[in-house]
């Protein structure tokens, strides 16, 4: 090799331009394409009712347990609670069928909520002591330790 050669750059020319532009509207397009054709075929959650989701909050407070379920819409005779030596099982639905009736006018409507959640629990509970009252929509849930966690003993610490 000589000097000459060896300073010579080379350089690399696409065969095909590129236009992304052009490349990225064709998937968009696609993409919309395919999402149209599915939206022909009935989906499993419009024809089954599905359960809402339950919010939980677990605190322990030493000798119990002290849970929160947000319910929103039910009633207390539609919730049924099951304990178990270390679980709790919830279970809520609530059904409302309203109509109305006008000149020339018929609306009826037809609603349905269910709740489920079964909550696992570190560690043994006295089940036939559990506590439950539903209040504005959250169902305070209370069940004693079958061996109480003592609390942990603090010292205070001096800062330098």
């Amino acid at each position: 090799m000589t000097k000459n050669n060896s300073q010579k750059q080379t350089e690399l020319v696409p065969v095909w331009p590129i236009n992304w532009t052009n490349l990225d509207r064709a998937f968009d397009n696609f993409r919309r394409e395919f999402e149209r054709s599915l939206s022909a075929f009935p989906t499993i959650q419009t024809m089954l009712p599905r359960p809402a989701s339950m919010t939980c909050d677990i605190a322990d407070e030493g000798d119990r347990y002290v849970i929160k379920l947000d319910v929103p819409g039910v009633k207390k005779n539609e919730i049924k609670l099951n304990a178990s030596d270390n679980s709790l099982e919830v279970s809520a639905q609530h059904k409302e069928e309203e109509e109305e009736k006008k000149k020339n006018y018929v609306r009826k409507e037809r609603s349905e909520i269910s709740y489920y959640r079964t909550i696992p629990l570190p560690e043994k509970i006295l089940s036939s002591k559990a506590q439950a009252k539903l209040v504005d929509g959250v169902l305070n849930i209370t069940v004693p330790k079958a061996v109480p966690t003592p609390k942990p003993k603090s010292s205070p610490v001096q800062v330098q």
